[in-house]
């Protein structure tokens, strides 16, 4: 996450972006980064999540049996490490996101549940913090239906439009950002 965040202020200071403006996106472990970089730091204007771990602990309980240890290389062996997984888990820490997530889940994902999302949401939706969901039926971790990638682009693109204040070009499904008054942070 810290090797995206300086990327992005680097670009800035060059004069390549505008910072006030950069976005982040990821799916997976990715959508992790992305959630972890809005939450923990403000170096971006918004983000969107691909069907990403938000909660840690959960994913360690909820994943597949294949992916349910992959944490304990990078953290620390469950559960001697467990103040660590909270410690890290974007969930935990929902009420300190610094700007606008889109989150997009497949309801059939069996390495990231949706439960993940779902907490996330939660955590927003008690917070009165601005974000938009969109579930696709039938799809699994990492989209792989025509229709759902599709969807799943024009639901980013209009989410950035919605946040950042511009109009795509093209006619977009409405998508619902909730708590879209909310104050900024």
């Amino acid at each position: 996450m810290l090797d995206s965040i300086a990327v992005a202020r680097h670009l800035a200071a060059r004069g390549d972006v505008d910072g006030r403006r950069c976005v982040i996106r990821g799916g997976s472990a990715g959508g992790f980064t992305t959630l972890s970089a809005l939450v923990f730091h403000d170096a971006f204007a918004a983000g969107t999540s691909y069907f990403g771990v938000a909660a840690l602990e959960e994913f360690v309980h909820q994943t597949h049996k294949f992916e349910s240890r992959y944490l304990d290389g990078l953290l620390g062996p469950w559960p001697e490490a467990a103040d660590v997984y909270r410690d890290r888990s974007p969930a935990a820490h929902a009420d300190h996101i610094s700007a606008p997530v889109l989150l997009l889940q497949g309801l059939e994902d069996a390495i990231v549940p949706p439960a993940q999302a779902e907490a996330f949401v939660a955590a927003l939706d008690r917070e009165r913090l601005p974000y938009a969901y969109v579930t696709f039926p039938g799809e699994q971790h990492g989209f792989r239906q025509t229709s759902t990638v599709t969807a799943a682009l024009e639901a980013e693109l209009a989410f950035y439009g919605a946040v950042l204040g511009f109009r795509p070009a093209d006619d977009l499904p409405p998508l619902e950002i909730h708590n879209a008054g909310a104050t900024e942070r």
